[in-house]
């Protein structure tokens, strides 16, 4: 069996700052791969009102807090930030993390952080060109910041379109996240194969990433062998990160 790595996402809602902090560190202790939060202005789910937390502000203070874990967002918003501030952005929190900084990011999708905050939503397809406008500014604005960024600093794309996202991962990204269960992971990690092959881009060069619940821990041989290389345990607020310690468990068996 391929090895594999293991990360946790903390759900930055409905918890105080001070519980957050702690399970970034209390990760980061385990020696897990990866910690990650999400790019959202308000809870996904339960309390629509409940505590929430700016990611990119977030994540600089997890820089700082962490010593061993790659850090990142799963993912960032490409609406809400100026593409070449963004750069700017990681490359800074990459400085702070002592090169340790993953740039996930996504088109967009949750319509009240539009809505609340005053972005113009439109449509999924108008988010996606938005996207791929900004992922060459995004690569040319890191190649010119000085000081350079620290660490590789790879970017991340999230999403799962088949004729769209796949392309853009396959043209920009150095991994790509979705979800599952296995056979839908493994379906959508065959068509970004073959957008590589199209584009002609080694498809080892992806680091291929899958977000999967507490309970899906044990269906971790299946996710491998539907081609994943990272595995991200989910967590909303009280954070057990048992079950992820158990999956590092499991793969370093």
């Amino acid at each position: 069996m391929p090895a594999c790595k293991v990360g946790v996402q903390l759900h930055p809602q409905a918890t105080p700052i001070e519980d957050l902090r702690g399970a970034w560190k209390a990760a980061d202790a385990l020696g897990l791969d990866s910690i990650w939060i999400w790019d959202h202005f308000y809870p996904l789910y339960g309390d629509p009102d409940a505590s929430h937390y700016e990611a990119h502000t977030l994540l600089a203070a997890m820089a700082v807090d962490t010593c061993h874990s790659t850090i990142g967002a799963l993912v960032t918003c490409n609406s809400y930030r100026n593409p070449q501030l963004l750069a700017d952005i990681a490359r800074t929190t990459d400085l702070l993390s002592d090169g340790r900084f993953v740039l996930g990011i996504g088109s967009g999708w949750f319509e009240r952080d539009y809505t609340e905050y005053g972005y113009e939503f439109g449509t999924g397809p108008s988010r996606l060109r938005d996207l791929e406008v900004a992922l060459p500014l995004i690569q040319e604005r890191l190649a010119k910041l000085n000081p350079a960024p620290k660490g590789p600093l790879p970017i991340l794309i999230g999403g799962s379109g088949e004729k769209v996202t796949l392309r853009l991962v396959a043209q920009y990204a150095d991994a790509w996240n979705t979800f599952g269960p296995p056979e839908n992971f493994a379906h959508k990690n065959a068509v970004l194969d073959s957008w590589c092959e199209r584009l002609e881009r080694n498809p080892r060069e992806v680091e291929r990433t899958v977000a999967i619940s507490p309970h899906e821990v044990d269906d971790w041989e299946k996710y491998i062998e539907a081609g994943a290389d990272h595995l991200i345990v989910m967590l909303g607020h009280p954070y057990d990160l048992s079950s992820a310690e158990r999956l590092l468990g499991l793969v370093g068996a």
